[in-house]
């Protein structure tokens, strides 16, 4: 697989280099040219200088062959804008990274689906090592094909699990409403804005990413969502 990291920070780094040695391309953007001189006497990965939130620094990267573009660097703004425009020029999958909470009704609204809070995943681990509650290593649980795969209920979702039209081998196990955790079982009837966890089989995953994924009509639900597209649709005719 082809992965593009947009930030050299940690993060970045060491999953980079864990991707490395198991066999993928790597492709680091990075502003800062005396950290791209560092990292590259240590890292078997290629790195492209610039800002990469702007659409002709990513196109230089080969959207249409890349698998993974990472928005990782330390400002959620530009973390924001890059997945926009990463999305934009046809990267097949784009996850932002955010450090202010604030900020997910926003990436939803955007579409932006593959969103991740690092304080809040840390905190929760925290949480439960405090409760006395053991934390299994996600390995030794999601073993061979078995893949989660999350989406953030449309109204059309609105329906009961069983109705979901999923694949034979996939099942929706439980999902997030108002921030509550729930399980999930074939009479359980989802609202639009429940965030479902779906156990699947890997091979079902481009069809499930292609079904959920947001149609140019529904893309911008909110006065925000369209003000944010139309400053991206200018940044790359520029």
């Amino acid at each position: 697989m082809r992965t593009v990291f947009i930030g050299a920070g940690q993060v970045s780094i060491e999953t980079a280099k864990a991707l490395v040695k198991n066999g993928h391309e790597v492709i680091i953007i990075e502003t800062d040219k005396a950290k791209i001189d560092e990292l590259s006497e240590e890292m078997d990965c290629s790195f492209l200088q610039g800002d990469g939130s702007r659409p002709n620094v990513l196109r230089e990267v080969n959207p249409a062959q890349t698998d993974f573009l990472f928005c990782l660097t330390n400002s959620d703004q530009a973390n924001l804008i890059a997945s926009l425009v990463g999305r934009s020029l046809g990267f097949k999958r784009v996850v932002t990274s955010i450090g202010d909470p604030q900020f997910e009704v926003i990436c939803h609204e955007l579409g932006l689906e593959d969103t991740i809070i690092p304080s809040r995943t840390i905190s929760r681990y925290l949480e439960d090592m405090v409760g006395g509650r053991g934390n299994a290593d996600l390995s030794t649980v999601i073993k061979g094909e078995a893949r989660f795969f999350t989406l953030i209920a449309k109204e059309e979702d609105a329906v009961a699990a069983k109705n979901l039209k999923l694949p034979a081998d996939a099942k929706a196990i439980c999902y997030y409403r108002d921030g509550t955790f729930s399980h999930a079982d074939e009479e359980t009837t989802f609202r639009q804005g429940d965030e479902i966890v779906i156990l699947t089989h890997s091979k079902n995953l481009p069809a499930l990413h292609e079904r959920w994924q947001l149609k140019p009509s529904q893309e911008e639900p909110s006065d925000l969502a369209s003000n944010k597209k139309q400053a991206v649709d200018s940044e790359i005719e520029s």
